[in-house]
C-alpha cells in the first residue's frame, strides 16, 4: 500500500467517530452527485459505492437502482463500522426481498472484484485522497462491465483557496493536497476507456465563524496523500501567522470564507456489449 494511501486511512481511522459533525461538503457532494442520476437512464444489478465510508448514499443509491445489489468499498475499517445498520443495539436495516449489502475494506485502486463484475461505480471524493487518481479510474474501468456507468465527484485545484494562500506565505515548503482538474478527470476517463466522458465543476464557499474552525474542518476532510508532505506540525509561530491572516480575512459580518470547486464526472465503459446480459459479482481470492 503506498504510504500515501496509509497515512489517509490512518486519518479517517482516527477521525470516524467525530467524521459527521464536519462532513457538510462530502453531503453536498453526494447530494449534487446523486441528484445527476435523475437524468441518467441506466440499469444495474450490481452497484459499487467506492470510498462509501458509513453507507451514507445507500439508501438514496438503492432506491434510484430497486433491486440492485449494493457492495461498499472503503479504506476505513472504523469507517465501516461507523455504518449505523452494523452497530449494536440498533435494528438492522430490512432488506427484504433484496441482496444484503456487502461492504469491504480495500484500496481503491486494489479492489478485490473480478472484472467487469459492476454495472454503476459511484465514487463521491474520493480521488482527492488518493496519490494515484489515474490508476483508481484505472480499476474503476476494469470492474465495469462493458456499458457500465461511473459517476464521481472530486475537488479542483481551486479548492481550499484561501488557506492554501495562508499556507504558502508562511510554510513555503508545504505540500498541498493535489487535487485534479476537471479537463484532466476526463483525461484519464477516456484513457481508462470510458466513451466521451462529461465532466462539470462548481464552485462552492462555506463560511466560518472563525480561523480555528475553519481548520478544524479543513481537517476532517481526511490526510494529505504525498508522500513528499510535510511530516511534522507546523512551527508554533507560523500557525499563529497562518490564524492571524485567515482571522484578517472576516468579512463585515465576522465569518471567514473558504472555497470548494467541486468536480463532478460521468461516462460509460467502451466496448461492446457483454454476451450475456448481467455479469455475476465475484470477489477475488485474497
Amino acid at each position: 500500500m503506498p504510504a500515501g494511501t496509509a497515512t489517509v486511512r490512518r486519518q479517517f481511522d482516527a477521525r470516524a467517530a467525530t467524521f459527521p459533525r464536519h462532513d457538510a461538503i462530502v453531503r453536498e457532494s453526494s447530494r449534487r452527485l446523486l441528484e445527476r442520476l435523475e437524468v441518467i437512464r441506466h440499469e444495474a444489478r450490481i452497484l459499487l459505492d467506492a470510498g462509501c465510508g458509513a453507507g451514507a448514499c445507500r439508501d438514496a443509491l438503492l432506491e434510484r437502482f430497486p433491486g440492485a445489489s449494493w457492495i461498499g468499498v472503503d479504506l476505513s475499517t472504523r469507517m465501516l463500522a461507523a455504518d449505523p445498520s452494523r452497530r449494536k443495539g440498533r435494528r438492522r436495516l430490512p432488506w427484504f426481498g433484496r441482496p444484503a449489502p456487502w461492504q469491504v475494506c480495500a484500496e481503491a485502486a486494489r479492489l478485490p472484484l473480478a472484472d467487469g463484475s459492476c454495472d454503476v461505480v459511484f465514487c463521491n471524493q474520493l480521488l482527492p485522497l488518493h496519490p494515484d487518481p489515474a490508476a483508481v479510474v484505472r480499476e474503476f474501468a476494469r470492474v465495469l462491465r462493458a456499458g457500465g456507468l461511473l459517476l464521481a465527484a472530486s475537488l479542483g485545484p481551486d479548492t481550499l483557496r484561501e488557506l492554501r494562500d495562508a499556507v504558502a506565505r508562511h510554510l513555503p515548503l508545504a505540500r498541498a493536497v493535489p487535487h485534479v482538474d476537471m479537463h484532466d478527470l476526463g483525461d484519464m476517463m477516456v484513457r481508462a476507456g470510458f466513451d466521451a466522458p462529461v465532466t462539470e465543476c462548481e464552485p462552492l464557499r462555506l463560511l466560518y465563524p472563525g480561523a480555528r474552525e475553519l481548520l478544524r474542518e479543513a481537517r476532517a476532510l481526511g490526510g494529505n496523500p504525498r508522500d513528499d508532505r510535510m511530516a511534522h506540525l507546523p512551527p508554533t509561530r507560523a500557525a499563529r501567522a497562518i490564524l492571524a491572516d485567515l482571522e484578517r480575512s472576516k468579512d463585515g459580518e465576522g465569518r471567514i470564507a473558504l472555497t470548494f470547486e467541486l468536480v463532478f464526472a460521468h461516462g460509460w465503459k467502451a466496448g461492446p456489449p457483454p454476451r450475456e446480459e448481467w455479469q455475476p459479482v465475484r470477489l477475488k481470492r485474497p
